[in-house]
């Protein structure tokens, strides 16, 4: 029986086993639905190479699940996560920004005025993880964690045009996205990424630790449910080979990502008992768990562009509006098109996950409801003309032209996708909150021996890409479980 058990070995769950484990005296296991390498040698081509983008039909590491993105009528969408050892982090762009403090200062108010997770507070974690290789010598960069962070050097072609129409437009320079003071304007983004090779959670932090004697892990295991004495978590029932199982252990965390993380909670009892008892699901303790699911909805624009095409990492640059990020991808999703990703990072419109049924081999309802507040359709209607802007600077032609401004709705929904950063179905928050799961240091409310660490603690949405932010999260909680 572990000390600790960790279900799923994403990119939260690899941080943390690494670090509970640094303690001989604590055994940790980590429970990964997905295959399991345990040196580079092993490990597909496609998963180390920073250029490559291994989410297509033939992968086999990944979840997916069918979608919802807006409603009345309904706009479809399909979605994949990582399921493998280092989850989505293994299989991302490797675009590592940091939120901005204005988060951190929205978190805190959730928590009613608590700094334990204002930025001054997160900082020290956001460095802990990384060792920058342009700006490690500042006062707010790590130079000694982990995991590499480097902007280019060399742009793609397509990147550098981009540079160039945001500062024709008059957009200011940012030379460091992860600053604290960054602001607005265009820059190269930070990605997890040294030599051409991809530096995720599982090489960064797993691999290395795998000779300890009380860290194990095991592969292809998948969790289905929580078993509970009472209310505390003693343990999970899992599948491995077709057979059915069951680990033991003093404490149980769940690393399993905003939604795996939500359904097995909710399969095991953690949920809306007018939702479970239907299902046939017991339930252990009522909870708004799923209730408020976050995301960034993006507006892509397919465009046409005579550019030499390079290999790069998907996204170089940036251009961060407040709370808009336009993305000049640099890579092509479809031979000799070029998309330009239009990106609400703070949006009023909020989703739901619920269970469609209690067997763990349904997957759970995902509704997005993008678009439903109007501030979002202004505001995406403003910023895609903004983008208009910089492709006519670029000499870029759209595929499909932007409407005038009083015609783009039906436009809007017609090129609908989500940016797959998805939040907020365990948030964290206060016991007497009605919106809240866990509380301060990630501990499930109304049982005990069970936690959440993952992207699905974050209780408001966040102004940039959450890669950084959940190996922060991991980091932060896992000070807190080794004391």
């Amino acid at each position: 029986m572990a000390d600790t058990l960790i279900v799923g070995g994403g990119t939260a769950g690899c941080v943390l086993a690494e670090r509970l484990s640094a303690d001989p005296a604590q055994t940790v296991r980590v429970l990964e639905a997905g295959p399991l390498w345990t040196g580079l040698d092993a490990m597909p081509a496609e998963l180390l190479d920073a250029a490559a983008l291994p989410i297509g039909p033939e992968a086999g590491w990944l979840w997916r699940y069918e979608v919802v993105l807006a409603e009345d009528p309904p706009v479809p969408g399909t979605i994949v996560r990582g399921k493998l050892i280092g989850g989505s982090g293994a299989v991302n762009g490797g675009y590592f920004v940091r939120a901005l403090a204005a988060d951190f200062d929205a978190w805190g108010r959730v928590l009613g005025g608590s700094d334990s997770w204002s930025f001054e507070s997160v900082l020290p974690y956001y460095c802990r993880v990384e060792r920058d290789l342009d700006f490690g010598d500042r006062p707010w960069h790590g130079a000694h964690g982990p995991i590499p962070v480097a902007r280019t050097s060399t742009p793609a072609p397509v990147s550098a045009a981009f540079m160039d129409a945001c500062r024709a437009a008059g957009f200011a320079e940012v030379s460091d996205l992860n600053a604290p003071d960054s602001g607005e304007g265009v820059g190269f983004v930070p990605c997890n990424c040294d030599g051409g090779r991809r530096i995720g959670p599982s090489i960064g932090y797993l691999l290395p630790a795998l000779t300890r004697p009380n860290l194990t892990v095991a592969g292809d295991t998948f969790v289905t449910r929580i078993r509970f004495d009472g209310t505390r978590a003693v343990g999970v029932e899992c599948v491995r080979d077709g057979e059915s199982g069951v680990e033991w252990a003093d404490r149980i965390v769940l690393c399993a990502g905003a939604i795996e993380s939500a359904a097995l909670l909710l399969r095991s009892g953690i949920g809306d008992p007018g939702q479970l008892r239907p299902l046939g699901v017991p339930v252990v303790h009522a909870a708004p768990v799923g209730a408020w699911l976050g995301d960034h909805p993006e507006v892509g624009i397919s465009y046409l562009l005579e550019l030499a095409e390079p290999p790069a990492v998907p996204l170089e640059a940036v251009l961060e509006l407040d709370d808009v990020e336009i993305r000049p991808y640099a890579v092509s999703f479809t031979p000799g098109v070029h998309r330009l990703g239009v990106t609400l990072m703070r949006p009023w419109s909020a989703g739901v996950l619920r269970l469609r049924s209690a067997e763990p081999d349904v997957a759970p309802l995902i509704d997005y409801r993008y678009l439903t507040a109007e501030p979002d359709r202004a505001r995406l209607r403003d910023t895609v003309a903004t983008a208009g802007g910089l492709l006519r600077r670029m000499n870029a032609r759209p595929v499909d032209p932007i409407p005038q401004p009083g015609e783009l709705d039906a436009w809007l929904r017609a090129n609908l996708a989500t940016s797959q950063h998805l939040s907020g179905t365990c948030r964290m928050g206060r016991e007497n909150d009605p919106a809240a799961v866990v509380d301060e240091l990630c501990r499930v409310h109304g049982v005990t021996g069970l936690s959440v660490v993952d992207l699905s603690i974050v209780p408001v949405p966040l102004s940039r890409g959450p890669q950084a932010t959940t190996m922060m999260i991991a980091e932060k909680a896992a000070a807190h479980l080794a004391e």
